[in-house]
């Protein structure tokens, strides 16, 4: 089966079209009893992001929804502005970004039926602690997405 995260990124494509070394991940995920749209609208829209991210307070970004890209300041907790762009995108299924110049979370959404689906967050292997942060994100997408 063809997944996104089974992948090569294409932020990690070599030269010539030889595929880079793949930074190693860590994943944690979670299934929801929403519709994967629904899930999605949810992940990619810039004024849900301070509802499911524990570590966001507020998006400045000239566009409403997120695409490959995207380009913006997440504002965090303790009053931290850091710069993003968006890395990497298949609509409906992946995105990723870089968060200070720095690759940073990743995002997936796997259709599980037509009423149910599965989100899972990558971080690199070094940041394995946010994973922590980002189960309590999961949970936060998943009550935001069944309450829709």
């Amino acid at each position: 089966m063809d997944r996104v995260a089974d992948r090569i990124p294409p932020e990690t494509a070599g030269r010539g079209g030889a595929p880079a070394p793949v930074p190693r991940r860590c994943r944690v995920a979670r299934r929801v009893d929403a519709p994967a749209e629904v899930v999605w609208d949810v992940l990619v829209s810039f004024a849900d992001w301070p509802v499911w991210g524990p570590t966001v307070t507020a998006v400045d970004a000239p566009d409403e929804r997120l695409e490959l890209g995207a380009r913006g300041t997440v504002r965090a907790v303790g009053g931290l502005r850091l710069p993003f762009v968006v890395t990497g995108f298949e609509p409906g299924r992946y995105w990723s970004w870089k968060v200070g110049g720095v690759a940073a979370t990743d995002h997936l959404v796997e259709p599980l039926g037509p009423d149910a689906c599965r989100i899972s967050f990558g971080v690199p292997v070094a940041a394995f602690p946010y994973l922590l942060v980002c189960r309590a994100a999961l949970g936060r997408i998943a009550a935001e997405a069944v309450a829709r």
